[in-house]
Parts: structure tokens; sequence; C-alpha cells
């Protein structure tokens, strides 16, 4: 709850009425459960299922949670309370709260800028999953044989004793983003046999050049499956806030429920003990890497969701005296524990996919993208009716996607909204599809035969240190300039 000292100021009295009249012309949370479970939608993303499974692989298993909670209770809930308590008290949007020091309010621009640069290759992402998902809708996965018009003479559906170009080329240079900074500049210097799933992704999916200075055509597919994900976004934004609260109500459990039934699975598998032995077996002598704490802080700074501007954007829209204190404890260690879970989902069909291949997990696991459109996959393919696991999968994967997608993409209109009333309020419906055209515009680069090299440099420049050095200023301001 807001401290009574707080109300007791002059300018919080202010504020507290600014805050009432922005409340009932922006409209407000209709449920108890909207807002906690918008935020949950929006911090579960994708690097919860591809990224912190195969961070804690690499540095250090199960070690890797001693660094991941202290920067949790450190950095995580203090700063989302941070963020909602300030928000709910202002009741308004990243840029136009920052009224209450104006010459910080590039910290709130700043915020936009993110959250508008990341959802338009994270549309892209989801515009990926839609096609595996149409695809999956087959009685034999087209990414699990090799007899088909993309694969080359290296194709091999059974091998994986050697290492294949993705995650040879795809490799770790101690930087941090959804991509961990891929290199796919040589992913055609094929001296090795390549797994069916990855000449799927690369030369069917992606038909992927050989460096960002061959943009090649944009991929027509990819644009279909890009104007349907943006379409979603708008039918289920233009209305308002009220109807994100209650969709939210479906698409935040939902992924919970595949990840449970994957994980069943999983752990029947012959093998899968193994998978997720590598996953949690703690290597201690890790710690002792610099790396390892930076991915854990940056780990925490990504996934929960500080300093996009959703946080703040959502907790807006809340009644002056909600119950800040509990949400602030309850989002980020849901997200937290979801990461985890997930690792356990990923790796027990790893595990399965190795035994299958007679080869150790680290031959089959993959980072990024690699992990959730080649290396899964493949071990999907595997299983008996996979066509029915596949569709769950990607099917988890664009809710998930979705949930985050509809977080940041709300953070701009709310923005833009609350920055000119005069002129905007009252006419959402207009700017929300202003807004998913200019977006869908802005991808096309992203969806051309070079658009990953593209998307792998957005990526890096916008969402990995920008995060930290945007949570930091806003502590300082508020902090100590606000006071």
């Amino acid at each position: 709850q807001i401290s009574q000292k707080m109300l007791e100021s002059k300018s919080c009295a202010v504020n507290i009425q600014t805050g009432t009249k922005n409340r009932k012309a922006r409209g407000s949370w209709t449920g108890k459960l909207d807002f906690i479970l918008t935020c949950i939608g929006f911090a579960v993303g994708l690097g919860n299922i591809w990224r912190f499974p195969y961070l804690c692989y690499k540095s250090g298993g199960g070690a890797f949670f001693i660094p991941y909670f202290i920067f949790l209770i450190l950095c995580g809930i203090p700063l989302f309370f941070l963020e909602v308590s300030f928000a709910q008290f202002g009741s308004l949007s990243p840029i136009a709260i920052w009224r209450i020091s104006p010459l910080f309010k590039g910290i709130g621009v700043g915020m936009v800028i993110v959250s508008g640069i990341v959802c338009v290759y994270y549309n892209v992402i989801i515009a990926w999953t839609l096609y595996y998902l149409f695809m999956s809708f087959r009685s034999t996965l087209p990414w699990s044989t090799c007899g088909n018009s993309w694969n080359t003479q290296y194709c091999v559906e059974d091998d994986h004793n050697n290492a294949s170009a993705l995650n040879s080329t795809w490799n770790e240079n101690d930087t941090y983003s959804i991509f961990q900074n891929v290199s796919v500049a040589h992913v055609f210097n094929h001296s090795m046999r390549v797994s069916a799933s990855e000449e799927y992704w690369e030369r069917q999916v992606l038909k992927i050049t050989s460096g960002i200075e061959i943009p090649g055509v944009i991929r027509w597919e990819l644009l279909l499956f890009l104007i349907f994900a943006w379409l979603i976004v708008f039918l289920c934004l233009f209305k308002g806030i009220e109807v994100l609260g209650k969709l939210m109500h479906f698409a935040a459990p939902f992924p919970y429920f595949v990840l449970f039934i994957l994980l069943i699975r999983g752990v029947t598998l012959p093998g899968s003990l193994e998978g997720i032995k590598f996953y949690i077996i703690p290597r201690f002598e890790e710690l002792k890497k610099f790396q390892v704490w930076g991915d854990a802080a940056l780990q925490i700074f990504y996934s929960i969701g500080m300093a996009w501007g959703g946080i703040i954007t959502m907790a807006s829209y809340n009644e002056f005296n909600h119950n800040v204190y509990k949400d602030a404890l309850i989002v980020p260690m849901i997200n937290c524990a979801t990461s985890i879970f997930a690792g356990f989902v990923i790796f027990s069909v790893l595990g399965f996919m190795a035994f299958e291949t007679g080869v150790s997990v680290d031959n089959v696991v993959r980072q990024g993208p690699g992990l959730t459109f080649v290396a899964y996959p493949e071990a999907l393919s595997r299983l008996p009716i996979s066509s029915l696991w596949a569709v769950l999968f990607f099917l988890m994967l664009f809710i998930i996607g979705l949930d985050s997608q509809f977080g940041m993409f709300e953070t701009m209109l709310s923005a833009f909204m609350d920055e000119y009333p005069e002129y905007l309020r009252g006419k959402k419906t207009l700017i929300c599809a202003i807004a998913c055209f200019v977006e869908l515009l802005l991808g096309l680069p992203c969806i051309t035969q070079g658009g990953i090299y593209v998307l792998q440099i957005m990526d890096w420049y916008c969402a990995s240190f920008s995060l930290m050095l945007i949570s930091l200023a806003e502590c300082v301001v508020i902090a100590w300039i606000y006071g």
C-alpha cells in the first residue's frame, strides 16, 4: 500500500487528484486478477523457454541458480516493486509519468523506444512459430526427413555424431541478447553432416543468405504469418485494457498447461534423466567467472521486464490503493519458477534425443532459436504421434510470444495517448491500426532471406545492457532527485 508519509504530502494530493482523473479517462482493470495475469504474461516470454535453460547448462548447471536468485532478490523484486508503485501512484504511462522530473523524461522515451523496436522483431519470431505450427498439422513432420526439395547431400535423419552448422557457428562471444550474439556468417560452410531439422530451418524457413550484405528477397510465406500475427495483436488491443485483461485469463495460464503435459511426456522417455542431470547438476567452479554473474543479472532484467515500460503501463491501470507488495513478490517469483520449470521440459526431451542418437547431451544442446527451431523439433519428430507434440509445443510458443507482445505494444499505445490526450484520447482503434501497420512495415527487412542478421543486430543493441542503464537512471531519479 502507498505509505502514509506519501499520502500526507501536498504534491501527493495533487497527484492523487490527477491520477483519479487519468484513471477515469484511461480505463482500469475490471477484475482483481487482470493485472497480475497480464504482468505474468508480459514477463514470461520466449527467453524463458530458449535462453534460461541454455544459460543453466552453459553457466554451471544448478550452480547458476545461486547468482540468479541473488539478482532476483537484490534487483528483480525491488525494481519491480518500484515500477509498480511509481506507476500506480501516477496513473500514467512511461513517458507522461516523468512529469515528476521533466528533465529526465528521456528515461520514459527510452523505455518506449526499446519496446517499440523489440515489437518489430518479436512478431517476426512469432511468425516463425506460426510457420512451424502450421506445418505441424501433417502426418509426417517436414523437418524429420531428408527427401525434400530443400535438402542437400549433407542431410542426415538419424545421425547427430558431428556438430552441425548452426551449432558450430552460432557461438558464444561473451555477449547477451535473445540470440546470444548469434554468428551466422558462415552458415553454409558445410564440411560435415547436417540434421534434417537444421536444413529445414536454414534452407526452407529462412532460406538464409551468407551475410547481411546479401539481403535476398522477402519470404512471402513468412510475410503472410507476420500479417496474421499483427492482425491478432490489433484485434486483442484495439478495444482497450479491459479486453486484454479478460483475454489474459486464458493466455497466461495456457502455456503452463502445455508445459506440464510436455514435462510428463518428457520424463517418461528413455534417457530423460540424463538430460535433466545435465541441466541441474551444479558445477560450482563456473561461479568464478564474471560472465556467469553477468548472464544471471541480464537474464533477470530481461525476463522480469524492468525498464521496458510494460510494468509501468500495466500498473498505471491499477486502483490507487491496490496491494503492490503481493504483486511485487508473486510476478517475479512465478517468472523465475517458469524459467526453471521450462528447463526440465526442454532437457528431458533433449536427453531422450541424445539417448536415441547415442551421443552426449551437450552434442544436442543449442542456444537461442537453434534450441526451439532445430534441436527441440528434431527431438519431437522422434516421438510417437510426433505431430501432436509439435502442435502443442509451437502453440505454447505462439501464446507465450503473444503475451509478451501485448505488453510491449500496449506500452507504445498508452505512451502516445497519454502524451497527447487532447488529440488521441478516444481514437485508440485508429492509433492501434496505424501502429500495427507501421510496425509491420518496419519488420519487412527481418523476413528477407538475410533478415535474421538484421534481427540479431536489433536485438543485441536494443534489448541487453540498455535495460540495465535505463533501470539505473530510473532508480537514481526516483530515489534521489524526486526523493
